[in-house]
């Protein structure tokens, strides 16, 4: 075995020591010093700060700063209760997990989060996808599910695999968003009618449940729908009260709660009558839910799920889920950014443990919300505390007004989702998307019609798939500038490829070479 010396405060091995001056020559690692210095680097105060943005804000915190984050933090929070309710319908559990999904997120981004304007909670495409493990097993798996999603998006940030999320282009993300915009407003129109029977969850089933049971529609809840949807897209613009600009910001702002208070009162007055037209959000559990470990292990029908057979049934949701869930993310994070570079690996890391530290009470999988960022941007929020308010407003809703929502009638609740998903919809990128690079539709269209009729999980891995394949494509097929000059009466083809010709592209860039050497320089 080498004895270990100490040269210029190195250590190296003595039958090194011939080469130490050898300055070709990479010194023999020390794994001491690199742990050292790897954990000196990770405890330091410029990591800490970075890993702790509150820290950073918190110590300058003001009145002033506070009541423009007061006011946001209520306006999110009158958008985030309905749709909270909404989203748990969508994913087909009750109505009260929706809303156990709506503080948690808040209170552990206004922590870790670097994006002020970001609000992480349940969004309606994330509901969609947990739909498919709860239609085929039961609630516990997506409750798991928010816990596995949390700590493999955690990993995925500690790893710095931010850089991946690279290779999922544009034309991808708007063929998946268009998708679940589609498949979302065709499952709400069966809300929106009051159909009571029937399935709903991707697009062709919604579309057969609604032409099965179209004579099922109850009219009553069929016009509180439509009334409830127009009036939500006159309030996101009301033109007519244009003289009053603050009136306007804050009906706009809070329309998704006004339409839900609407309905509430309209269904009570008829239940004080004896009378049941609209179909009910029904009970919500009162009070705060406690604190308890994801369920590891379930039973369906007498049938024992313990914890690998339940991450066997969740299958490849388990791949889709954090991926759906960091891409909305960092999508929201950087439109909201203003120029500013993104901590993209931060705000992965802060997503997963929102994820797992939610999952602790029977909650979604979560996400960044484009709508209520958007909410929370308008209504000048100056902090992530903004989201500790939103949070609060949510448990004490669950503390005071369970009751209350018992009489939401679902039709509001569909025309509240059907709105929140409308604004979703991006046709001038769409149309972008084709001006710019025609090739690019080919991707777009793939994931968005595979999403459509096929689900949202294959349709974004086909589309990932494609755009792989279109840049493997590219990547071998260099274009190569071919230059004809005499040299010593000689013809002499001068070849420049426009970047390193590596394995694959070395048959093309031969093929290439021959056929213009043949066509340029006659042959003896």
């Amino acid at each position: 075995m080498s004895e270990r010396i100490e040269q210029n405060g190195t250590n190296i091995f003595k039958n090194d020591v011939a080469n130490i001056n050898d300055p070709y020559q990479e010194p023999f690692p020390n794994i001491i010093e690199c742990l050292s210095k790897a954990t000196s680097e990770c405890c330091s105060q410029k990591t800490l700060k970075k890993r702790l943005p509150i820290i950073q804000w918190l110590p300058h915190y003001d009145k002033s700063t506070f009541l423009f984050d007061l006011v946001a933090g209520i306006s999110v929070a009158l958008t985030l209760i309905p749709q909270g309710i909404a989203f748990a319908i969508i994913a087909g559990i009750s109505p009260h997990y929706g809303l156990y999904s709506c503080f948690m997120g808040s209170f552990c981004y206004a922590i870790l989060g670097s994006c002020k304007d970001v609000t992480v909670g349940p969004t309606a495409i994330m509901a969609l996808l947990t739909f498919s493990p709860v239609h085929q097993f039961n609630a516990d798996f997506a409750f798991l599910g928010t816990f596995l999603t949390g700590c493999i998006i955690f990993i995925f940030g500690a790893l710095n695999l931010g850089f991946l999320i690279q290779f999922i282009s544009m034309p991808i993300i708007s063929g998946f968003v268009t998708a679940g915009v589609i498949t979302i407003g065709s499952s709400q129109v069966k809300l929106l009618l009051g159909i009571k029977s029937g399935a709903s969850g991707d697009f062709l089933t919604s579309c057969l449940t609604i032409y099965k049971h179209i004579d099922e529609i109850r009219y009553m809840d069929t016009i509180l729908g439509l009334t409830s949807l127009v009036l939500l897209f006159v309030l996101k613009q009301p033109t007519c009260l244009s003289r009053w600009p603050n009136v306007v910001k804050y009906l706009t702002i809070s329309r998704n709660a006004l339409v839900v208070i609407l309905g509430i009162i309209v269904s009570y007055l008829f239940y004080m009558n004896d009378m049941h037209p609209f179909e009910l959000a029904g009970a919500i559990a009162e009070g705060i839910p406690e604190f308890q470990l994801p369920p590891f292990e379930t039973e369906i029908n007498g049938q024992q799920y313990k914890f690998f057979d339940m991450v066997q049934g969740l299958g490849l949701w388990l791949f889709m889920s954090p991926l759906v869930s960091i891409i909305e993310s960092i999508a929201i994070s950087k439109t909201f950014s203003k120029g500013k570079v993104v901590d993209v690996t931060q705000e992965i890391m802060a997503l997963g443990l929102c994820n797992v530290a939610s999952s602790f009470f029977r909650s979604l999988p979560l996400s960044g919300a484009l709508l209520r960022s958007a909410i929370n941007h308008n209504s000048g929020v100056k902090t992530t505390f903004g989201g500790v308010i939103t949070g609060c407003i949510v448990l004490l809703a669950l503390s005071v007004l369970s009751k209350a929502f018992y009489f939401i009638p679902k039709t509001s609740l569909g025309a509240v989702m059907i709105s929140a998903v409308f604004s979703m919809l991006n046709i001038p990128e769409i149309i972008e998307i084709y001006k710019t690079k025609r090739v690019d539709i080919l991707p777009f269209l793939s994931t968005f019609l595979i999403s459509l009729f096929f689900g949202l999980e294959y349709g974004i891995l086909i589309g990932i798939l494609i755009n792989i394949l279109m840049t493997l494509y590219s990547a071998s097929r260099p274009n190569i500038d071919f230059e004809v000059e005499k040299i010593d009466n000689n013809d002499v083809l001068i070849i420049t490829p426009d970047r390193s010709v590596n394995y694959s592209s070395a048959e093309y860039f031969k093929s290439a070479v021959n056929r213009k050497s043949d066509n340029e320089i006659p042959r003896c």
